[in-house]
């Protein structure tokens, strides 16, 4: 019988074990809850900051919303008048100098190839179409007929 006794008590000290093991389980959790209900709290109070914050810069905005309605903010000034007449005088500068290299291709043109010119409207914003009859030119000294593709310079 002193063999179960012995059983016995070595179970009853597993159990004893057991329990104690369950005892600082359940200590273990309860102290995460609570950790985690000050972490919820800590959330609770930083989201209403940042809804406070989020209203007032709402309110900033609507301000200066309010504020541009009343006084518009697109008054030309005089540096603004100034940028805009340079820029009038760069397009117009940039016309003369598409106007002039114009004119250069057709000497350089008449020179290499010993024909007038076509007189023709140069359009700055569109560039001219060229057929396929004006890229093929006839030399004078070619034999029989041959032709030779002729690279346009680029129009303006």
């Amino acid at each position: 019988m002193q063999k179960k006794n012995k059983g016995d008590e070595s179970s009853i000290k597993d159990e004893i074990d057991h329990q104690g093991k369950l005892i600082k389980l359940e200590e273990k959790i309860l102290e995460n809850l609570v950790e985690l209900q000050k972490v919820h709290t800590n959330l609770a109070e930083k989201f209403d900051k940042l809804s406070s914050n989020i209203s007032n810069l709402l309110a900033l905005f609507e301000m200066a919303a309010r504020s541009f309605a009343q006084s518009p903010g697109n008054i030309s000034t005089e540096k603004d008048s100034e940028f805009l007449e340079k820029i009038d005088r760069l397009l117009d500068q940039n016309k003369t100098i598409a106007k002039g290299l114009t004119m250069v291709e057709e000497r350089i043109r008449e020179r290499m190839y010993g024909q007038r010119p076509v007189e023709r409207t140069v359009y700055i914003e569109q560039p001219i179409q060229r057929t396929e009859t004006q890229m093929t030119q006839k030399k004078p000294n070619d034999q029989q007929g041959q032709t030779q593709t002729v690279k346009p310079l680029p129009r303006f």
